[in-house]
């Protein structure tokens, strides 16, 4: 069973853009490739590529961070852009399971998928000279 929305808390990372904000395309088995629609909305669905580095914090190695691919509900407007720094609005993490083509009842791929209600600029931080 797969767990559904689970609210994430991101404050402890900074978030980059690195790919920007794109219609989610989905290629059918025949090669045609289609944006991905809301079935409830109609609206196009986008996705954004972040570069997630934890903050800083005293006494412990910085970590080095990790790209995640975060699914948004439509366009989140103009003005995002790779290199730009953005906070995610009523972020959420959803599991799948995918199960194996030959026998079901194994588990041939598993993961985390972000979603998020939209994207907020965030100014870049300032580093201090001392």
């Amino acid at each position: 069973m797969a767990l559904q929305d689970l609210p994430v808390m991101l404050g402890g990372y900074r978030l980059m853009i690195t790919e920007a904000p794109a219609a989610k395309m989905r290629e059918a088995e025949d090669g045609t490739v289609t944006p991905v629609v809301d079935r409830t909305s109609g609206e196009v669905q986008y996705v954004v590529t972040l570069f997630a580095k934890p903050l800083p914090v005293e006494g412990r190695k910085a970590g080095k961070g990790e790209e995640i691919r975060v699914n948004l509900p439509g366009d989140p407007g103009e003005g995002f852009e790779e290199g730009m720094y953005v906070e995610l609005v009523n972020a959420v993490v959803n599991t799948y399971e995918i199960p194996d083509r030959v026998d079901p009842r194994k588990i041939a791929s598993a993961g985390l998928w972000f979603k998020a209600a939209g994207l907020k600029p965030v100014a870049r931080p300032v580093r201090s000279a001392a």
